[in-house]
């Protein structure tokens, strides 16, 4: 079983770019962040309710952290011509929930497959090198359970990690949620337990241990 993704590289916010006429075609690259299926197809739309009189408007698109969820079409192009090349830039440049939308305006000249080819990917290339990226951590939320009396040893472990805690409940003891690294989840826990003689539990939701367990 292969280790969770820490990290991923994304759009840090939409981006356009128009690279010169190709024998008079144009190709204009439309990419945006995309989170779900439903904001790609989302984008999309808008996309072809913007270029409404353009020919074809190719687009794909790489989901999920690991950008295990792929899916691009060619829009009435030959078949491979136009998707396809678009997905390969975004694995090449290793983004994924982004959604990457090429615009064509027909200029009267046939590329021919590799014409088109080399046009909707290189656009969509060109447009992924000057877009500003972002990596994004994955976290998940952990919910901690303590004892008031460890209150003081709790905050200095959030205060070193420059976390804050969400949903605080002060019932018989304090219990709140924080968002932590998906990779150092275990170092946080071992702070937790140094920081309090192991008396306080961090663990995930549905998982919460009594309190004590080292």
């Amino acid at each position: 079983m292969s280790a969770p993704v820490e990290s991923y590289t994304t759009l840090a916010e939409p981006f356009r770019y128009e690279p010169d006429k190709i024998k008079g075609s144009r190709f204009i690259a439309c990419i945006a962040p995309a989170e779900t299926e439903a904001e790609a197809q989302a984008f999309l739309e808008s996309v072809r309710a913007e270029f409404d009189d353009a020919r074809h408007v190719c687009w794909a698109w790489r989901l999920g952290g690991a950008g295990e969820e792929t899916r691009s079409n060619d829009d009435g192009e030959p078949s491979g011509s136009a998707g396809r090349p678009i997905l390969l830039q975004l694995e090449g440049h290793g983004v994924t929930d982004v959604m990457a939308c090429v615009v064509r305006y027909f200029g009267g000249v046939k590329l021919g497959v590799g014409g088109l080819m080399r046009a909707y990917g290189g656009a969509a290339g060109q447009a992924l090198d000057r877009a500003e990226l972002k990596v994004v951590d994955v976290k998940v939320t952990l919910v901690c359970t303590h004892a008031y009396g460890d209150s003081g040893a709790v905050s200095g472990v959030l205060a070193a990690w420059e976390l804050g805690a969400e949903n605080a409940d002060y019932g018989e003891e304090v219990t709140f949620s924080v968002r932590v690294g998906i990779g150092r989840v275990e170092e946080f826990q071992a702070a937790i337990r140094e920081a309090t003689a192991a008396r306080a539990s961090v663990e995930a939701p549905g998982k919460v241990p009594p309190r004590g367990r080292p």
